[in-house]
Protein backbone atom coordinates (compact mmCIF):
# COMPACT_ATOMS: atom_id res chain seq x y z
CA UNK A 1 0.00 0.00 0.00
CA UNK A 2 1.79 3.69 -1.13
CA UNK A 3 2.38 5.80 1.83
CA UNK A 4 1.38 9.01 0.98
CA UNK A 5 3.16 10.59 3.60
CA UNK A 6 5.88 10.06 1.28
CA UNK A 7 4.83 12.14 -1.53
CA UNK A 8 5.49 16.04 -1.51
CA UNK A 9 2.75 18.20 -0.87
CA UNK A 10 1.05 20.09 -3.85
CA UNK A 11 2.57 23.65 -4.15
CA UNK A 12 0.18 26.62 -4.05
CA UNK A 13 -0.33 28.31 -7.31
CA UNK A 14 1.37 31.25 -6.62
CA UNK A 15 0.08 35.00 -7.26
CA UNK A 16 0.47 36.11 -11.03
CA UNK A 17 2.90 39.00 -11.58
CA UNK A 18 0.72 40.46 -14.24
CA UNK A 19 -2.72 41.68 -12.62
CA UNK A 20 -5.99 40.66 -14.35
CA UNK A 21 -7.61 42.69 -16.85
CA UNK A 22 -11.10 42.88 -17.71
CA UNK A 23 -11.71 41.57 -21.04
CA UNK A 24 -13.82 44.32 -21.68
CA UNK A 25 -11.49 47.28 -20.68
CA UNK A 26 -8.62 45.25 -23.04
CA UNK A 27 -11.68 45.78 -26.13
CA UNK A 28 -12.44 49.38 -25.08
CA UNK A 29 -8.84 50.34 -25.17
CA UNK A 30 -7.99 48.23 -28.37
CA UNK A 31 -10.94 50.38 -30.11
CA UNK A 32 -9.51 53.37 -29.00
CA UNK A 33 -5.93 52.71 -29.64
CA UNK A 34 -6.81 51.87 -33.44
CA UNK A 35 -9.13 54.48 -33.55
CA UNK A 36 -6.40 56.92 -32.97
CA UNK A 37 -3.78 55.05 -34.81
CA UNK A 38 -5.88 55.31 -37.93
CA UNK A 39 -6.64 58.73 -37.40
CA UNK A 40 -3.10 60.09 -37.47
CA UNK A 41 -1.83 57.24 -39.63
CA UNK A 42 -0.40 59.12 -42.26
CA UNK A 43 0.91 61.95 -40.49
CA UNK A 44 2.46 59.83 -37.27
CA UNK A 45 4.33 58.23 -40.41
CA UNK A 46 5.45 60.77 -41.90
CA UNK A 47 6.53 62.85 -38.80
CA UNK A 48 8.34 59.87 -37.78
CA UNK A 49 10.39 59.23 -41.29
CA UNK A 50 11.16 62.45 -41.69
CA UNK A 51 12.29 63.21 -37.94
CA UNK A 52 14.56 59.67 -38.42
CA UNK A 53 16.28 61.85 -41.20
CA UNK A 54 16.46 64.86 -39.53
CA UNK A 55 18.08 63.52 -36.44
CA UNK A 56 21.31 63.40 -39.29
CA UNK A 57 20.36 67.08 -40.53
CA UNK A 58 24.07 68.48 -39.63
CA UNK A 59 25.84 66.04 -41.48
CA UNK A 60 23.04 66.60 -44.17
CA UNK A 61 24.45 69.89 -44.70
CA UNK A 62 28.07 68.84 -44.26
CA UNK A 63 27.32 66.40 -47.54
CA UNK A 64 25.30 69.20 -49.26
CA UNK A 65 28.49 71.74 -48.91
CA UNK A 66 31.12 69.20 -49.26
CA UNK A 67 33.85 71.98 -50.21
CA UNK A 68 33.53 74.11 -47.40
CA UNK A 69 37.17 73.90 -45.62
CA UNK A 70 36.13 72.38 -41.98
CA UNK A 71 36.91 74.69 -39.02
CA UNK A 72 37.61 73.19 -35.62
CA UNK A 73 37.47 77.11 -33.60
CA UNK A 74 37.20 80.67 -34.76
CA UNK A 75 38.13 83.75 -32.61
CA UNK A 76 35.73 86.55 -31.33
CA UNK A 77 37.96 88.92 -33.90
CA UNK A 78 36.53 86.80 -36.61
CA UNK A 79 32.91 86.54 -35.62
CA UNK A 80 33.49 90.43 -35.39
CA UNK A 81 34.31 90.75 -38.90
CA UNK A 82 31.96 87.76 -40.40
CA UNK A 83 29.33 89.83 -38.32
CA UNK A 84 30.19 93.30 -40.01
CA UNK A 85 30.48 91.66 -43.11
CA UNK A 86 27.23 89.90 -43.51
CA UNK A 87 25.48 93.47 -42.93
CA UNK A 88 27.65 95.00 -45.49
CA UNK A 89 26.46 92.84 -47.94
CA UNK A 90 22.73 93.61 -47.08
CA UNK A 91 21.33 96.55 -49.55
CA UNK A 92 18.87 97.16 -46.82
CA UNK A 93 18.24 97.29 -42.80
CA UNK A 94 19.59 94.34 -41.20
CA UNK A 95 16.98 93.12 -38.47
CA UNK A 96 18.17 89.94 -37.33
CA UNK A 97 21.79 88.11 -37.67
CA UNK A 98 22.50 84.56 -36.78
CA UNK A 99 26.03 83.01 -36.52
CA UNK A 100 26.70 79.50 -35.92
CA UNK A 101 30.40 78.91 -34.53
CA UNK A 102 31.98 75.80 -35.68
CA UNK A 103 31.00 72.34 -32.97
CA UNK A 104 32.35 69.22 -33.28
CA UNK A 105 29.12 67.60 -35.76
CA UNK A 106 29.36 71.24 -37.84
CA UNK A 107 32.85 72.21 -37.87
CA UNK A 108 32.26 75.52 -40.04
CA UNK A 109 31.15 78.48 -39.12
CA UNK A 110 27.92 80.30 -40.97
CA UNK A 111 26.17 83.44 -41.05
CA UNK A 112 22.61 84.34 -41.89
CA UNK A 113 21.10 87.96 -42.30
CA UNK A 114 17.03 88.56 -42.31
CA UNK A 115 16.42 92.20 -43.81
CA UNK A 116 12.79 92.49 -44.86
CA UNK A 117 11.79 88.86 -44.40
CA UNK A 118 14.77 87.75 -46.51
CA UNK A 119 17.12 85.57 -45.28
CA UNK A 120 20.78 85.55 -47.18
CA UNK A 121 23.35 82.69 -45.56
CA UNK A 122 27.05 82.65 -46.06
CA UNK A 123 30.10 80.17 -44.84
CA UNK A 124 33.05 81.92 -43.62
CA UNK A 125 36.33 80.97 -43.16
CA UNK A 126 38.46 80.68 -39.99
CA UNK A 127 39.63 84.36 -40.41
CA UNK A 128 35.71 85.34 -40.67
CA UNK A 129 35.69 86.57 -44.41
CA UNK A 130 32.83 85.44 -45.91
CA UNK A 131 32.50 83.40 -49.13
CA UNK A 132 29.73 83.37 -51.39
CA UNK A 133 26.22 82.81 -50.56
CA UNK A 134 25.05 79.09 -50.26
CA UNK A 135 22.27 77.17 -48.08
CA UNK A 136 21.35 73.15 -47.61
CA UNK A 137 18.24 73.88 -49.44
CA UNK A 138 17.32 69.89 -49.39
CA UNK A 139 18.88 69.72 -45.92
CA UNK A 140 16.10 72.62 -45.16
CA UNK A 141 13.14 71.20 -46.43
CA UNK A 142 13.42 68.08 -44.63
CA UNK A 143 13.77 69.50 -41.11
CA UNK A 144 11.12 72.15 -41.77
CA UNK A 145 8.73 69.41 -43.44
CA UNK A 146 9.50 67.62 -39.73
CA UNK A 147 9.24 70.69 -37.58
CA UNK A 148 6.00 72.47 -39.90
CA UNK A 149 5.09 69.96 -42.30
CA UNK A 150 6.02 73.54 -44.97
CA UNK A 151 2.87 74.97 -43.23
CA UNK A 152 2.78 78.16 -41.87
CA UNK A 153 5.24 78.05 -38.68
CA UNK A 154 2.73 78.50 -36.04
CA UNK A 155 0.16 76.00 -37.81
CA UNK A 156 2.53 73.51 -39.22
CA UNK A 157 3.87 73.44 -35.42
CA UNK A 158 0.65 72.88 -33.76
CA UNK A 159 -0.48 70.31 -36.25
CA UNK A 160 3.00 68.67 -35.70
CA UNK A 161 2.70 68.53 -31.60
CA UNK A 162 -0.91 67.28 -32.35
CA UNK A 163 0.91 64.55 -33.79
CA UNK A 164 2.97 63.79 -31.08
CA UNK A 165 0.23 64.07 -28.48
CA UNK A 166 -1.48 61.62 -30.48
CA UNK A 167 1.41 59.21 -31.08
CA UNK A 168 1.67 59.34 -27.23
CA UNK A 169 -1.86 58.43 -26.75
CA UNK A 170 -1.19 55.34 -29.33
CA UNK A 171 1.73 53.98 -26.90
CA UNK A 172 0.22 54.41 -23.44
CA UNK A 173 -2.98 52.51 -25.32
CA UNK A 174 -1.10 50.17 -27.02
CA UNK A 175 0.51 49.09 -23.75
CA UNK A 176 -2.83 48.76 -21.75
CA UNK A 177 -4.63 47.05 -24.94
CA UNK A 178 -2.04 44.23 -24.47
CA UNK A 179 -1.86 42.92 -20.90
CA UNK A 180 0.76 40.41 -22.08
CA UNK A 181 2.93 42.59 -23.86
CA UNK A 182 6.16 43.09 -21.26
CA UNK A 183 5.42 39.34 -20.90
CA UNK A 184 5.64 38.39 -24.10
CA UNK A 185 8.11 40.79 -24.92
CA UNK A 186 10.69 38.17 -26.45
CA UNK A 187 7.70 35.69 -27.75
CA UNK A 188 8.05 35.67 -31.48
CA UNK A 189 5.61 33.49 -33.73
CA UNK A 190 7.79 33.11 -36.65
CA UNK A 191 6.75 31.26 -40.07
CA UNK A 192 2.90 31.32 -38.91
CA UNK A 193 0.05 33.39 -39.93
CA UNK A 194 1.68 36.91 -41.80
CA UNK A 195 -0.84 38.75 -39.49
CA UNK A 196 0.06 37.44 -36.36
CA UNK A 197 4.09 36.98 -37.29
CA UNK A 198 3.25 41.23 -38.27
CA UNK A 199 1.83 41.58 -35.02
CA UNK A 200 4.58 40.49 -33.00
CA UNK A 201 6.75 42.57 -34.42
CA UNK A 202 4.29 46.24 -34.15
CA UNK A 203 4.38 44.40 -30.63
CA UNK A 204 7.52 44.05 -29.76
CA UNK A 205 9.36 46.71 -31.43
CA UNK A 206 6.82 49.19 -29.69
CA UNK A 207 7.72 47.69 -26.23
CA UNK A 208 11.86 47.23 -26.91
CA UNK A 209 12.18 50.60 -27.52
CA UNK A 210 9.11 52.18 -25.56
CA UNK A 211 11.66 54.49 -23.45
CA UNK A 212 12.52 56.03 -26.46
CA UNK A 213 9.09 56.16 -28.19
CA UNK A 214 8.07 57.91 -24.99
CA UNK A 215 10.61 60.70 -25.36
CA UNK A 216 10.65 61.47 -28.32
CA UNK A 217 6.47 62.08 -28.93
CA UNK A 218 6.79 63.75 -25.88
CA UNK A 219 9.33 65.95 -26.37
CA UNK A 220 8.00 66.24 -29.73
CA UNK A 221 4.38 67.73 -28.27
CA UNK A 222 5.88 70.07 -26.04
CA UNK A 223 8.35 71.54 -28.60
CA UNK A 224 5.14 71.59 -31.64
CA UNK A 225 2.36 73.13 -29.24
CA UNK A 226 4.79 75.57 -27.19
CA UNK A 227 3.04 78.54 -29.02
CA UNK A 228 -0.49 77.28 -27.43
CA UNK A 229 1.23 76.07 -24.07
CA UNK A 230 2.30 79.82 -23.57
CA UNK A 231 -0.44 81.24 -24.78
CA UNK A 232 -2.65 79.46 -22.36
CA UNK A 233 0.09 80.53 -19.66
CA UNK A 234 -0.93 84.36 -20.78
CA UNK A 235 -4.50 83.79 -20.66
CA UNK A 236 -4.35 82.26 -17.20
CA UNK A 237 -1.49 84.87 -15.53
CA UNK A 238 -0.90 87.72 -17.37
CA UNK A 239 -4.69 88.10 -18.78
CA UNK A 240 -3.96 86.88 -22.54
CA UNK A 241 -0.64 89.13 -22.71
CA UNK A 242 2.04 86.81 -24.04
CA UNK A 243 4.71 88.93 -24.04
CA UNK A 244 4.98 88.73 -20.18
CA UNK A 245 4.35 84.85 -20.60
CA UNK A 246 7.53 84.62 -22.65
CA UNK A 247 9.50 87.18 -20.22
CA UNK A 248 9.31 83.96 -17.51
CA UNK A 249 11.82 82.60 -19.65
CA UNK A 250 13.77 85.76 -21.62
CA UNK A 251 14.46 88.63 -19.99
CA UNK A 252 12.58 91.94 -21.31
CA UNK A 253 15.12 94.13 -23.66
CA UNK A 254 13.76 97.61 -24.22
CA UNK A 255 13.42 99.07 -27.79
CA UNK A 256 15.59 101.43 -28.58
CA UNK A 257 14.59 101.93 -32.68
CA UNK A 258 17.36 105.33 -33.18
CA UNK A 259 19.99 104.27 -35.52
CA UNK A 260 23.22 102.78 -34.37
CA UNK A 261 26.20 104.56 -33.85
CA UNK A 262 28.38 101.23 -35.09
CA UNK A 263 27.83 97.50 -35.27
CA UNK A 264 27.44 95.74 -32.12
CA UNK A 265 31.04 94.66 -30.16
CA UNK A 266 30.81 91.31 -30.85
CA UNK A 267 33.93 90.24 -29.99
CA UNK A 268 33.23 91.81 -26.37
CA UNK A 269 30.06 90.15 -25.77
CA UNK A 270 32.42 86.45 -27.21
CA UNK A 271 34.98 87.36 -24.43
CA UNK A 272 32.67 87.79 -21.42
CA UNK A 273 31.31 85.30 -22.41
CA UNK A 274 34.16 82.83 -22.43
CA UNK A 275 35.45 84.17 -18.79
CA UNK A 276 32.50 83.37 -17.65
CA UNK A 277 31.46 79.96 -18.72
CA UNK A 278 35.78 78.82 -19.63
CA UNK A 279 34.52 75.26 -19.69
CA UNK A 280 31.58 75.73 -22.14
CA UNK A 281 31.38 76.56 -26.08
CA UNK A 282 29.35 79.54 -27.74
CA UNK A 283 26.92 77.41 -30.22
CA UNK A 284 24.40 79.94 -31.08
CA UNK A 285 24.66 83.81 -31.49
CA UNK A 286 21.68 85.94 -32.49
CA UNK A 287 22.19 90.00 -32.87
CA UNK A 288 18.96 91.43 -32.76
CA UNK A 289 18.12 94.96 -34.64
CA UNK A 290 22.28 95.45 -35.36
CA UNK A 291 21.27 98.77 -36.81
CA UNK A 292 19.97 100.28 -33.93
CA UNK A 293 20.83 101.63 -30.21
CA UNK A 294 18.94 99.04 -29.03
CA UNK A 295 20.81 96.11 -30.65
CA UNK A 296 21.51 93.22 -28.37
CA UNK A 297 23.42 90.32 -28.69
CA UNK A 298 22.35 87.04 -27.35
CA UNK A 299 24.90 83.79 -26.97
CA UNK A 300 23.90 80.78 -26.02
CA UNK A 301 27.50 78.75 -24.26
CA UNK A 302 26.79 75.13 -23.97
CA UNK A 303 28.84 72.37 -22.31
CA UNK A 304 30.10 69.16 -24.67
CA UNK A 305 27.92 66.36 -24.97
CA UNK A 306 25.23 67.44 -22.92
CA UNK A 307 21.63 67.41 -23.31
CA UNK A 308 20.98 70.54 -21.67
CA UNK A 309 21.26 73.10 -24.72
CA UNK A 310 22.86 75.66 -22.99
CA UNK A 311 22.34 79.11 -21.25
CA UNK A 312 21.95 82.67 -23.19
CA UNK A 313 23.27 85.56 -22.38
CA UNK A 314 22.44 88.70 -23.05
CA UNK A 315 24.33 91.80 -24.02
CA UNK A 316 24.26 95.31 -24.99
CA UNK A 317 25.37 97.09 -28.50
CA UNK A 318 29.05 97.50 -26.03
CA UNK A 319 28.89 93.83 -25.29
CA UNK A 320 28.50 94.27 -21.72
CA UNK A 321 26.24 91.72 -19.86
CA UNK A 322 22.65 92.54 -19.15
CA UNK A 323 21.22 89.95 -17.07
CA UNK A 324 23.54 89.21 -14.57
CA UNK A 325 21.27 87.16 -12.40
CA UNK A 326 20.57 84.73 -15.17
CA UNK A 327 24.75 83.69 -15.28
CA UNK A 328 24.06 81.43 -12.47
CA UNK A 329 22.94 77.67 -12.69
CA UNK A 330 19.32 77.24 -14.02
CA UNK A 331 17.14 75.96 -11.95
CA UNK A 332 14.98 72.31 -12.80
CA UNK A 333 12.19 74.15 -14.87
CA UNK A 334 15.22 75.93 -17.49
CA UNK A 335 17.22 72.59 -17.60
CA UNK A 336 14.15 70.97 -18.84
CA UNK A 337 13.38 73.43 -21.28
CA UNK A 338 16.63 73.14 -22.80
CA UNK A 339 17.00 69.85 -22.62
CA UNK A 340 13.48 69.59 -24.78
CA UNK A 341 15.57 70.00 -28.61
CA UNK A 342 18.67 68.08 -27.80
CA UNK A 343 16.71 64.98 -26.16
CA UNK A 344 14.19 65.21 -29.03
CA UNK A 345 16.42 64.71 -32.07
CA UNK A 346 19.20 62.80 -30.48
CA UNK A 347 21.78 66.21 -30.67
CA UNK A 348 23.93 64.96 -27.49
CA UNK A 349 26.22 62.47 -27.26
CA UNK A 350 28.46 62.24 -30.98
CA UNK A 351 27.17 60.16 -33.61
CA UNK A 352 26.59 57.23 -31.85
CA UNK A 353 23.63 58.41 -30.09
CA UNK A 354 22.51 59.76 -33.48
CA UNK A 355 23.22 56.41 -35.21
CA UNK A 356 20.86 55.11 -32.24
CA UNK A 357 18.34 57.82 -32.62
CA UNK A 358 18.37 57.19 -36.79
CA UNK A 359 17.26 53.24 -35.95
CA UNK A 360 14.98 53.65 -33.09
CA UNK A 361 13.32 56.35 -34.98
CA UNK A 362 13.18 54.09 -38.25
CA UNK A 363 11.51 51.26 -35.84
CA UNK A 364 9.01 53.49 -34.83
CA UNK A 365 8.30 54.45 -38.44
CA UNK A 366 7.99 50.52 -38.54
CA UNK A 367 5.81 49.79 -35.47
CA UNK A 368 2.93 52.71 -37.28
CA UNK A 369 3.16 51.66 -40.68
CA UNK A 370 2.45 47.72 -38.96
CA UNK A 371 -0.10 48.82 -37.14
CA UNK A 372 -2.31 49.96 -40.14
CA UNK A 373 -1.12 47.09 -41.70
CA UNK A 374 -2.47 44.70 -39.28
CA UNK A 375 -5.59 46.05 -39.01
CA UNK A 376 -6.29 45.86 -42.99
CA UNK A 377 -5.19 42.04 -42.34
CA UNK A 378 -7.47 41.57 -40.14
CA UNK A 379 -10.37 42.85 -41.82
CA UNK A 380 -9.22 40.74 -44.85
CA UNK A 381 -9.33 37.82 -42.22
CA UNK A 382 -12.53 38.71 -41.17
CA UNK A 383 -14.26 38.92 -44.82
CA UNK A 384 -14.62 42.95 -44.74
CA UNK A 385 -10.89 43.39 -46.92
CA UNK A 386 -10.45 47.48 -48.01
CA UNK A 387 -8.02 45.98 -51.21
CA UNK A 388 -7.92 49.77 -52.31
CA UNK A 389 -7.31 50.89 -48.84
CA UNK A 390 -4.23 48.06 -48.67
CA UNK A 391 -2.93 49.66 -51.84
CA UNK A 392 -2.67 53.12 -50.64
CA UNK A 393 -1.10 52.31 -47.69
CA UNK A 394 1.52 50.51 -49.23
CA UNK A 395 1.53 53.68 -51.25
CA UNK A 396 2.08 55.95 -48.82
CA UNK A 397 4.61 54.00 -46.84
CA UNK A 398 6.66 53.27 -49.77
CA UNK A 399 6.71 56.78 -51.28
CA UNK A 400 8.02 58.40 -48.94
CA UNK A 401 12.25 57.13 -49.31
CA UNK A 402 11.64 57.46 -53.03
CA UNK A 403 10.01 60.84 -52.51
CA UNK A 404 12.83 62.00 -50.83
CA UNK A 405 15.56 60.67 -52.79
CA UNK A 406 13.95 61.76 -56.15
CA UNK A 407 13.86 65.31 -54.32
CA UNK A 408 17.39 65.32 -53.21
CA UNK A 409 18.53 63.93 -56.82
CA UNK A 410 16.69 66.81 -59.05
CA UNK A 411 18.48 69.81 -56.02
CA UNK A 412 21.75 68.03 -57.08
CA UNK A 413 20.94 67.58 -60.85
CA UNK A 414 19.93 70.98 -61.13
CA UNK A 415 22.10 72.63 -58.28
CA UNK A 416 18.75 74.21 -57.98
CA UNK A 417 19.02 76.71 -54.77
CA UNK A 418 15.32 77.42 -55.17
CA UNK A 419 13.76 76.55 -51.56
CA UNK A 420 10.72 75.28 -53.58
CA UNK A 421 12.18 72.74 -55.50
CA UNK A 422 12.41 70.09 -53.01
CA UNK A 423 9.12 70.71 -51.66
CA UNK A 424 7.36 70.56 -55.10
CA UNK A 425 9.71 67.30 -56.48
CA UNK A 426 8.50 65.43 -52.92
CA UNK A 427 4.49 66.57 -53.45
CA UNK A 428 4.39 65.43 -56.93
CA UNK A 429 6.19 61.97 -56.13
CA UNK A 430 4.41 61.56 -53.34
CA UNK A 431 1.31 62.47 -55.26
CA UNK A 432 1.89 59.97 -58.17
CA UNK A 433 2.77 57.02 -56.00
CA UNK A 434 -0.44 57.43 -54.63
CA UNK A 435 -2.11 57.75 -57.63
CA UNK A 436 -0.91 54.88 -58.99
CA UNK A 437 -1.42 52.56 -56.18
CA UNK A 438 -4.80 52.27 -56.67
CA UNK A 439 -4.38 50.41 -59.69
CA UNK A 440 -1.37 47.94 -58.69
CA UNK A 441 -1.46 44.55 -56.29
CA UNK A 442 0.09 45.40 -53.25
CA UNK A 443 2.78 43.28 -52.64
CA UNK A 444 4.08 44.00 -56.37
CA UNK A 445 3.62 47.86 -55.76
CA UNK A 446 5.98 47.53 -52.50
CA UNK A 447 8.81 45.75 -54.34
CA UNK A 448 8.00 48.09 -57.27
CA UNK A 449 8.61 51.04 -54.49
CA UNK A 450 11.64 49.68 -53.11
CA UNK A 451 13.78 49.12 -56.24
CA UNK A 452 12.71 52.05 -57.28
CA UNK A 453 13.64 53.73 -53.97
CA UNK A 454 16.89 51.79 -54.23
CA UNK A 455 17.88 52.86 -57.83
CA UNK A 456 17.47 56.62 -56.53
CA UNK A 457 19.52 56.57 -53.99
CA UNK A 458 22.20 55.03 -56.04
CA UNK A 459 21.60 57.93 -58.73
CA UNK A 460 21.89 60.27 -55.69
CA UNK A 461 25.41 59.14 -54.66
CA UNK A 462 26.11 59.07 -58.54
CA UNK A 463 25.38 62.52 -58.61
CA UNK A 464 27.19 63.68 -56.04
CA UNK A 465 30.01 62.52 -56.60
CA UNK A 466 30.34 63.37 -60.31
CA UNK A 467 28.79 67.06 -59.74
CA UNK A 468 31.67 67.50 -56.72
CA UNK A 469 34.50 65.88 -58.61
CA UNK A 470 34.54 63.46 -55.65
CA UNK A 471 37.73 66.23 -54.39
CA UNK A 472 35.93 67.06 -50.67
CA UNK A 473 37.17 69.12 -48.21
CA UNK A 474 34.85 67.41 -45.71
CA UNK A 475 35.09 63.81 -45.42
CA UNK A 476 31.34 63.62 -44.11
CA UNK A 477 30.32 63.51 -47.98
CA UNK A 478 32.31 60.75 -47.83
CA UNK A 479 30.14 58.65 -45.00
CA UNK A 480 27.08 60.13 -46.37
CA UNK A 481 27.57 58.93 -49.42
CA UNK A 482 28.37 55.55 -47.91
CA UNK A 483 26.10 54.97 -45.68
CA UNK A 484 23.41 56.05 -48.58
CA UNK A 485 24.48 53.82 -50.89
CA UNK A 486 24.11 51.31 -48.20
CA UNK A 487 20.51 52.01 -48.00
CA UNK A 488 20.57 51.73 -51.83
CA UNK A 489 21.77 48.18 -51.58
CA UNK A 490 19.55 47.22 -48.24
CA UNK A 491 16.46 48.02 -50.42
CA UNK A 492 17.19 46.08 -53.42
CA UNK A 493 18.26 43.25 -51.13
CA UNK A 494 15.09 42.96 -49.93
CA UNK A 495 13.25 42.76 -53.75
CA UNK A 496 16.18 40.92 -54.94
CA UNK A 497 16.32 38.23 -52.75
CA UNK A 498 13.28 36.72 -52.23
CA UNK A 499 13.53 36.53 -55.93
CA UNK A 500 16.25 34.49 -56.84
CA UNK A 501 14.74 32.16 -53.87
CA UNK A 502 12.01 31.60 -55.58
CA UNK A 503 14.00 31.16 -58.71
CA UNK A 504 16.20 28.67 -57.39
CA UNK A 505 14.06 26.57 -55.85
CA UNK A 506 11.70 26.52 -59.03
CA UNK A 507 14.87 25.49 -60.90
CA UNK A 508 15.65 22.60 -58.13
CA UNK A 509 12.05 21.62 -58.46
CA UNK A 510 11.98 21.32 -62.30
CA UNK A 511 15.62 19.03 -62.26
CA UNK A 512 13.79 17.33 -59.50
CA UNK A 513 11.05 16.20 -61.67
CA UNK A 514 13.34 15.43 -64.53
CA UNK A 515 14.86 12.90 -62.51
Amino acid sequence: MKDNRLDPAPKKAGRPIWPKVPAGFVRSVLAGHSALGLAFAALIYLVCFSGSVAVFAREFQRWEQPNATPIAAVTPAALQTAMEQAIARSSTTVEHVRILPPTPDLPRLTVSTDADGVEHTYAADAAGRLGDEGEAVWTEFMVLLHTALHLPRAWGGFVVGLTGVALLSSLISGVLAHPRVFKDAFHLRWGGAKRLQEADLHNRAGVWALPFHVIVSLTGALLGLSTLIVGILALAMFQGDTSKAYALFVPVIPDDPRPAVAPPNLAAAIETAQRLAPDARPTFISIEHPAEQGQTVVVNVAKPNRVMAGSNLYFDGQGRLLNISRTAEPNLGQKILASLGPLHFGWFGGIVVKIAYGLLGLALTAVTASGVAIWLARRRDKGRPAPRWERIWIGAVWSQPLAFAASALIVLGLSSTAASTPLLVWGLVTGTTLGLSVWVEPARLSRILRLVSAVALGLVVLTHLVRHGAHYEDSAAWAMNGALAAIAALLAWTVLRPAIRRTSQAATAEQTRAT
